[in-house]
């Protein structure tokens, strides 16, 4: 226990994580590692919801922890944003219409949580990006917003520079490369197929007018919170800080709260198969031997790119665990697999269908490598595990963290992916899956890559240990919010 534990009893935070797995889990973390520093945690979160917090809150609330988590349940507007009845998640959004009409339902949810605020007098608000209102709320209580983006240094970063210098304004062709400008720490190219296509095609809508609101609440609040460690992108980290002038504690990886198979097999959704299973097709498995992929919660690829995965998986004569949430045709089949292809692959390959624990399939001694779409949380999980990767990313601030890997850390090879399109991504040919997964588990430059990749895992497990630079970042955060209390 930490010795600043008891001192904190009294300070209680707020936060409000957007209804998307990969928001409610790492706010759940950040709810978890302040619960062990004596830290009251209130977490604003839908019915629905609910169940992905319950077990673990119940966890901490039953064990030694100094201090307590909290659920607090409000209704989803779905009917007055005009959604169909349960859906309450970002994950299940399918088409831009339900996109447009679920951001507009957080804007309803502003009075909601004035009430709580009121009746709770929290002492700090951490909200999510996307709750544009937040700022204006916390100030009206005279407490300090602290944002949630849920993303890395260097993504935020090369936004930044993207929306100030627009500098994919002069180029010829949308796969001419540009530098990105502004001093950064790098010299990171990106072409305009890799940038979000708002940006791109120069479009105006409800939903770019909600990025713009939400980076203004962010100019005007407290600071943010990240889910990095100073070590993993140390200039970055400075460069958004001293350069860019903005507030931000490293407080991650958050994911390593969880320490024992248990804590990180039920971190999440169900899976789609038993952890005993799982551990045990692992434990007859040489250790560095299987590559695991997967491509997150919002991924939908089509049919044929799923086939061409197959093919590349097979091909590449490497044991695998790949993760696919592909639905079955009205006929009931799966017309993404190949006639028979579990057979062929059944001592090699193991296909996960739904939900899969990833964190301790990820820290388990027979994984060798990752292929990932590049999300912030699963890079982090990765890194964390101290594996090699194959970059695919797919859209949303991805691009940038694959440069992260491939080029400032040099712990991965990316598959070859250009184009930036929402939830789909690009499409890519099975020699470039075989190629780029080859090239993370055998040979001469893969035994550079593990070696770089085991010592920046290292590096993020100290990063959270008392003394660490997150673990010191945390108390740092507390300690300043603490000096704020009247």
């Amino acid at each position: 226990m930490s010795t600043d534990s008891n001192d904190n009893l009294h300070l209680h935070i707020l936060f409000f994580p957007l209804m998307a797995q990969g928001h409610m889990l790492p706010t759940l973390d950040m709810a978890k590692l302040l619960a062990a520093r004596g830290v009251k945690s209130t977490i604003i979160t839908t019915p629905l919801n609910a169940p992905l917090f319950t077990k673990a809150i119940t966890d901490v609330n039953f064990q030694n922890s100094p201090s307590k988590i909290i659920l607090r349940l409000v209704e989803f507007p779905t009917k007055q944003a005009g959604l169909p009845d349960g859906l309450e998640n970002l994950d299940l959004v399918s088409g831009p219409d339900t996109h447009c009409k679920f951001f507009h339902a957080l804007t309803l949810l502003k009075h909601t949580t004035e009430e709580i605020l009121a009746e709770l007098r929290p002492h700090a608000f951490i909200a999510d990006t996307f709750f544009t209102w937040a700022t204006d709320l916390a100030s009206k209580f005279g407490i300090p917003r602290i944002v949630f983006h849920g993303t890395s240094f260097i993504s935020m970063c090369c936004m930044e520079s993207l929306e100030r210098f627009q500098p994919y304004k002069s180029v010829d062709s949308d796969s001419e490369p540009f530098v990105l400008p502004g001093n950064l720490p790098d010299e990171i190219k990106l072409t305009r197929l890799q940038i979000p296509d708002h940006l791109r095609l120069g479009l105006v809508n409800d939903f770019t007018k909600l990025l713009e609101s939400a980076r203004e609440a962010g100019k005007r609040s407290y600071g943010m919170v990240v889910n990095s460690f100073y070590e993993l992108e140390p200039a970055y980290a400075d460069h958004y800080r001293k350069v860019l002038g903005k507030k931000a504690w490293h407080i991650g990886p958050v994911s390593l709260c969880n320490k024992n198979d248990s804590e990180k097999a039920r971190r999440g959704k169900q899976a789609g198969i038993d952890e005993h299973e799982c551990l045990k097709w692992l434990a007859s498995k040489k250790p560095g031997s299987v590559v695991y992929m997967c491509f997150g919660t919002n991924a939908s690829f089509s049919a044929s790119q799923l086939r061409e995965i197959a093919t590349g998986l097979a091909a590449s004569g490497q044991n695998f665990i790949w993760v696919v949430r592909k639905a079955k045709n009205n006929d009931g089949e799966e017309e993404w697999l190949p006639e028979g292809y579990e057979k062929r692959v059944e001592e090699k390959g193991l296909i996960i269908r739904g939900w899969a624990p990833q964190v301790l399939i990820l820290d388990h001694e027979a994984v060798g490598g990752f292929v990932t779409h590049c999300g912030w949380n699963s890079v982090l999980e990765g890194v964390s595990a101290g594996l090699p990767m194959v970059t695919w990313p797919i859209f949303a601030e991805q691009f940038y963290n694959e440069k992260l890997i491939t080029e400032v850390l040099r712990t991965g090879v990316t598959v070859g992916a250009k184009k930036w399109i929402r939830l789909v991504g690009d499409y890519v040919k099975s020699e470039q899956i075989e190629r780029a997964v080859k090239e993370i588990m055998i040979g001469e430059r893969s035994e550079e890559m593990r070696s770089r990749a085991k010592a920046v895992g290292e590096m993020a497990r100290r990063a959270v240990e008392e003394g660490g630079s997150s673990y010191s970042d945390l108390g740092n955060l507390i300690q300043e919010l603490k000096s704020g209390l009247s």
